[in-house]
């Protein structure tokens, strides 16, 4: 725990002068607040008795008290500003971060994360941070002062009550720190089913055709209600610990006032040798730091439940951030003079260690050349084009990008080399231009609208409500799998790379239109190199090289007649195609 609290304020570094502030007019503000008992007790010193009042000392005693009050308050509402800004601060610096390092995590690590678990640590870990951060910091810095403060003015007044009250607080801080022992694992598991219900909930949410269409509705909320239950009953039982902590103590401190309040009762009476005499002034005087002695421990107390809360939420936060980022390759060169040829040898690659996945590949690929990659599901295809743009690393062998290991270059200009368009498609919250343009942000409008009609989008782009201004959803709203799909393809449209992948690109889109793609695809892939994924094999007769892959290794290659000729495995494959095709 200690740790973690370690590592959240080394975050409040960059905001030095505001922490300064907040500490200077905290003691300020607690230090005014230290004087109003003393001037309550003489206040109370100058009535006398019956028909013997000092009003005049009274008087002055008045005002000086209610200044006192006023200005105590300023600077704690100054410290409160200062410290909100702290504490906005330091979780925007946390938060950015996170994000940060979550843009330099392996695809490996993503891959094995449910996203509604890493959104909730982003979004709703970082909340429950801020607000037990916020509250706790306050108590602390404002309760170390007024026990600090108080103890001294006590001691002023009588040694001996000041003495019995330091040894009854250890008891106090007994029962607050049991109960918080008690607390840590429940609020811990009910983190962890808190993550697990964002990710429960972000999938059924993300794949809610799907569950409809296969009648998943019960089982989806039986999961629900489960993972639901889960969280409420590690909830209930981290609210309970959290619950009796303020109780336990405001009645340990009772307790104390109780005993200060005899003790102080006979010295005013002169009866307790041992005590000492003290006016009934400074009895009230005692009485009110007494109370303040004690008040911090209740608050502090008050707020263990939201700090162990907010710790646990911490912990979660700070294990992504300590999961291993992709090396650094700012020490590297970048990759230069890329001219569109590509060699793979020996290549052997595995998502886990027990089975491997590539095994002993060899390929190389010459400048403009058309690369077909065929082969059934789970072959290995879309693992080879995550090895080229070095998403994942070989495990053995080389991949050389113009004669340069791809490994000893930077990533970005491996990858800047690369124009892709994926079966899945992807849209950002934004204008439809601005979807286009997210491969070349710097690109006008007329390019970008060249870029849609190149891939057949102008059409239905100009029938939207506004056009190119239309903003579309993550989702991309109310457009078609096959129109958000011309929209991705517009995005290589827009690009010049070396290289291009295609990776059931048109796998959205009617036959008629994509009879027009592959016409502005030929465009396209002129003079450049072309690595093409496709289940329909008749999209890929032009290919220049056919690779047929099976089990991670390639088992037949060639041109599309030879491979016909052949009577092979793509023969078999082409055949069985064409067969269904006719039928």
């Amino acid at each position: 725990m200690f740790l973690v609290i370690r590592r959240i304020l080394s975050y409040t570094k960059p905001s030095r002068i505001v922490l300064a502030c907040m500490l200077f007019f905290a003691l300020i503000g607690t230090g005014l607040s230290m004087l109003i008992p003393i001037l309550i007790g003489k206040a109370v010193d100058c009535v006398v008795g019956a028909g013997s009042v000092n009003f005049s000392e009274l008087m002055q005693a008045a005002i000086i008290l209610i200044v006192t009050i006023c200005i105590s308050g300023l600077f704690q509402w100054l410290m409160s500003l200062c410290t909100n800004r702290l504490a906005a601060n330091t979780i925007r610096d946390l938060r950015c971060d996170l994000f940060s390092h979550l843009q330099r995590l392996p695809l490996k690590y993503i891959d094995s994360q449910a996203r509604g678990d890493l959104i909730g640590r982003a979004v709703s870990d970082m909340e429950i941070i801020s607000d037990g951060f916020l509250q706790a910091f306050t108590q602390f810095v404002t309760g170390i002062f007024t026990i600090v403060g108080t103890l001294v003015f006590m001691l002023t007044i009588n040694v001996q009550i000041t003495v019995l009250v330091v040894i009854l607080t250890p008891v106090s801080l007994f029962a607050a720190a049991k109960i918080t022992t008690m607390s840590r694992d429940s609020y811990m598991k009910a983190s962890a089913a808190r993550g697990a219900l964002g990710g429960l909930t972000e999938e059924m949410i993300g794949s809610q055709k799907v569950v409809k269409a296969f009648g998943y509705e019960k089982r989806a909320q039986q999961r629900y209600d489960a993972t639901n239950q889960e969280l409420q009953d590690a909830g209930m039982k981290a609210t309970f610990f959290g619950s009796i902590t303020n109780p336990a103590t405001r009645f340990v401190n009772s307790l104390i006032y109780a005993a200060v309040g005899v003790c102080g009762a006979l010295a005013a009476t002169g009866n307790v040798p041992l005590i000492g005499v003290i006016t009934v002034g400074q009895l009230a005087s005692f009485l009110t730091y007494a109370n303040q002695y004690t008040k911090p421990f209740n608050e502090i107390s008050g707020v263990v439940a939201e700090l162990q809360n907010a710790m646990a939420s911490a912990k979660r936060v700070f294990e992504v951030i300590d999961e291993s980022a992709e090396s650094d390759d700012s020490h590297l060169p970048a990759l230069k003079a890329c001219d569109g040829s590509l060699e793979l040898s020996h290549v052997r690659f595995s998502y886990t260690t027990d089975r491997e996945l590539i095994t002993d590949f060899d390929l190389k690929v010459h400048k403009g050349q058309r690369i077909a990659i065929v082969g059934p599901t789970g072959c290995g295809k879309t693992t080879l084009i995550n090895l080229l743009l070095r998403f994942y690393d070989v495990d053995n062998g080389t991949i050389s990008v113009s004669g340069q290991d791809i490994r000893k270059v930077t990533r970005d200009s491996l990858r800047s080399c690369y124009g892709m368009v994926l079966q899945e498609t992807w849209l950002f919250t934004g204008t439809v231009a601005d979807n286009i343009a997210y491969s070349r942000p710097d690109a006008n409008r007329e390019e970008i609208e060249a870029a849609a009609k190149a891939a057949y989008a102008d059409g239905f782009i100009r029938r939207l409500p506004k056009g190119y201004d239309t903003v579309l959803t993550e989702d991309g709203g109310g457009l078609s799998q096959g129109q958000k799909q011309l929209l991705c393809i517009a995005r290589i449209m827009l690009t010049v790379p070396p290289f291009l992948i295609l990776d059931e690109a048109t796998s959205s889109i009617d036959l008629r239109t994509e009879q027009r793609i592959q016409k502005a695809f030929e465009k396209l892939m002129t003079g450049k190199t072309s690595f093409i994924i496709a289940h329909r094999l008749s999209t890929i007769k032009s290919a220049d090289w056919i690779l047929v892959m099976q089990q991670g290794s390639i088992v037949e290659q060639g041109t599309h007649d030879a491979l016909i000729e052949r009577g092979g495995f793509y023969a078999n494959l082409y055949q069985s195609q064409f067969e269904n095709t006719v039928e």
